[in-house]
Formats: structure tokens, sequence, C-alpha cells
């Protein structure tokens, strides 16, 4: 598995890979979030970090992560590459090479709460709302 920066025109791609890894992850969101957020991604938030993708042998991106002044903001990964030790993978290199200390998780995301821990994270406080302003708590949690 290689870490490379993102280019422009895996965006698409990537945005496949967050609305696949949400759906599986997020069953807590509403539809219409999910679909609000969707042009948000593409057009505002890849833009404002620093990605990194994971791809295959074959060239394929299978996971991403995006760090900005210390905060992981994203980290997806396909849900048919689940469970192979990718995110540990990308959330290492975050750590190590990008800086990252910090990370923003949904209090009802129990799967990345877990993930998050087990890689020494620990929860630092809480916010009623989430980024958008809806009713979707967030754990703060640091290294």
């Amino acid at each position: 598995m290689n870490i490379e920066v993102v280019e422009k025109a895996d965006h698409l791609r990537l945005l496949k890979i967050w609305e696949g890894s949400v759906r599986a992850t997020h069953d807590f969101l509403a539809e219409e979030d999910l679909q609000e957020l969707k042009p948000l991604i593409l057009e505002q938030y890849f833009d404002a970090v620093d990605l990194r993708c994971a791809k295959n042998s074959k060239g394929e991106i299978l996971g991403f992560c995006g760090v900005h002044g210390g905060n992981i903001e994203m980290l997806f990964i396909s849900p048919d590459a689940r469970g192979k030790g990718l995110g540990t993978l990308l959330a290492t290199y975050a750590i190590k090479s990008q800086g990252a200390s910090k990370v923003d998780v949904n209090e009802q995301n129990e799967q990345a709460l877990g993930f998050y821990q087990n890689i020494g994270f620990s929860v630092t406080g809480r916010s009623p709302i989430g980024g958008q302003g809806k009713s979707y708590p967030l754990l703060h949690m640091a290294l």
C-alpha cells in the first residue's frame, strides 16, 4: 500500500469513497444531510485540507485522510477495504508526517470513537452541535 498526495483529478473517486464509508458508518446521519454535504465535500472541504490517499499495487485509491491545523479532518476508507489496516496506516501517517494530534468524532459513530481510542486518542471535550450546526454532537479527541 502506498500513501500519496491526492490530485484534484482524484476528487470524484474520493467523494465515492466518502459516501460509501459514511453510509457504512454514519447510520445516524439523515439522507438529506448526506446529500447536503456532498457538494461541500467536493467543492470546499477537499481543498481545505492536506489530502493523502492509500493506493493499492494497481494504483486504486482505497482510502484517504485530510489534515488541517493538526486536526484529522477526514479519514474515510472504501467499504470493501475496511478492517484491513488502512485506517490505521493513514492515521499513523497523518500523525507522523502531517503533524496531526487531534480529531473530532461524531458521538454517535461508535466505530470511529473506538478506532481512535485504539490508536491512542483520548476524549478531551464535547460539543453538542456538529460542524454544520446540526444536532450531531462531536467528541474532541487528542493524543
